[in-house]
């Protein structure tokens, strides 16, 4: 009788310590960024999402805004080439988060967060905007998509305020 009791305690101990996983998330954090994500809907979702065509990135460059790019590949990838705007940093996604680096993007102004293809950018901002940067934005399509509506020649020579309009 007090081993077949035990056993039925140990057996509730077991199901209750698997299921604990399930409920382990961690709610508030969840509800915010329900709050943050509740406008990402219909035609107004990129928008709402802070996303920015390459487009819409030189023409702000090339009028002067305010706008600090910051490069978040790796050191490897950014060795040969990256942004060449004022102001521009070069953080990698593993050393975004620390806070120094947090501390050295500016709160006025865009902060656009550049990498290969926007998929990492898209991350990034998302925690970023998480973390109080509403004005963080993602460069959609990365550097490909900047080299690619630039052009190859243009891509490569430095942007700024008095650049050849395109």
């Amino acid at each position: 009788m007090k081993g077949r009791l035990l056993q039925q305690v140990i057996v509730i101990i077991a199901a209750m310590l698997l299921a604990a996983p399930v409920g382990a998330y961690y709610r508030a954090l969840a509800t915010t960024y329900a709050e943050m994500f509740e406008t990402v809907a219909g035609p107004m979702a990129g928008k709402n999402l802070h996303l920015m065509n390459a487009e819409k990135f030189v023409a702000a460059v090339r009028k002067g805004e305010k706008i600090t790019a910051v490069d978040i590949r790796t050191p490897g990838e950014t060795r040969f080439f990256t942004a060449n705007l004022p102001g521009h940093k070069s953080i990698p996604l593993a050393e975004l988060f620390q806070r120094h680096n947090l501390d050295s993007l500016p709160e006025d102004g865009k902060i656009v967060i550049l990498c290969k293809s926007g998929t990492r950018a898209s991350a990034a901002v998302a925690a970023l905007r998480h973390v109080g940067f509403e004005n963080a934005y993602v460069l959609k399509g990365g550097f490909k998509a900047l080299a690619s509506y630039l052009g190859p020649k243009e891509a490569y020579e430095p942007m700024g305020p008095g650049t050849a309009a395109r």
